[in-house]
Parts: structure tokens; C-alpha cells; sequence
């Protein structure tokens, strides 16, 4: 009876430093992380909205307060920056190819503005890199590339 008395704290113990470890894992780094709305100041972490099931960031409260009061034509017009931003941040991970909605292989991986994407082949990857950098967010994180890409909520 008292081994188990004993056992009850330490396993607690374990729990605790367990669920303090799955809390540090949903840390967001916003490192090279730049405003959704002022692409050239960096993102600060207590400006934040809500995208999806992720936040965003932004630079200031100027910016944050043009983004909450966007109507939906208008979140429409940036969601592929957000898209990215929730990609950048490592809060969302891809599943599948944003051309084919295939399976990604990890071998064709490139970076775009600061995030990791990955093909299907190396004919899909060979297309990413052909599109203009000024240009390569608005396509590869359009919704209906989001959407072809699978990409989903990291889950902790």
C-alpha cells in the first residue's frame, strides 16, 4: 500500500514535466516571420489575430486593426500571405503536393519566403521554381493550393 502511495506523486511528476514539454513544443518562433500587412517589418508576437485554426502576426496594432476589420473580400485578397504565415511559423504542416495534391517527397523541398514546401516530383518542383519569387507565395499558398497541399494543424 505505501509503494503505491509512492507511485502516485512520481507519476503526477512525470505528467507534469510531460505536459510542460508539449506546452514548450506550441511555442510559435516568429524568426524571419515578417507583418502580414507590412511585408518588410518584422512580425511581433503579441500582435496576433486568428486564421484558421493558427494566428497571424503583425507588426503593430495599426496593422492588426486594418486586418480585424478586412471583410471577407478583403481577408480573400492577403490569404495567401497568411497562408504562408501559418507555414513559416511551423503551426500548420503539409501533407500532399500544392500541384497534384500528391505525396510529397521530401527530396524536392524548397524554401519560399522562410517556409519549407515539398513536391510530389521533381517536375512539380522544377514548376515552384520556374514562377517569378515576387510571385511564388500568392500561388503556392492560394487556398486552392492550401487545399491540393493538405495542409493541416501541427498537433501537439
Amino acid at each position: 500500500m505505501k509503494r503505491s502511495k509512492l507511485l502516485v506523486p512520481a507519476v503526477l511528476g512525470l505528467f507534469a514535466v510531460g505536459a510542460s514539454v508539449a506546452l514548450a513544443k506550441t511555442e510559435i518562433s516568429l524568426e524571419g516571420v515578417k507583418c502580414l500587412m507590412v511585408a518588410k517589418k518584422d512580425a511581433n508576437k503579441d500582435k496576433a489575430s486568428k486564421w484558421k485554426e493558427g494566428k497571424v502576426f503583425f507588426c503593430c496594432s495599426g496593422c492588426l486593426g486594418k486586418f480585424e476589420k478586412l471583410d471577407e473580400k478583403g481577408k480573400e485578397k492577403i490569404s495567401a500571405k497568411a497562408n504562408h504565415q501559418l507555414v513559416a511559423t511551423k503551426q500548420y504542416e503539409q501533407k500532399g503536393c500544392p500541384f497534384s495534391g500528391g505525396k510529397i517527397d521530401e527530396s524536392t523541398e524548397i524554401k519560399v519566403g522562410g517556409a519549407a514546401l515539398a513536391f510530389c516530383c521533381g517536375n512539380c518542383k522544377a514548376k515552384a521554381e520556374k514562377i517569378d519569387e515576387d510571385k511564388q507565395v500568392a500561388e503556392l499558398f492560394s487556398e486552392k493550393a492550401f487545399k491540393k497541399a493538405k495542409f493541416a494543424p501541427v498537433k501537439h
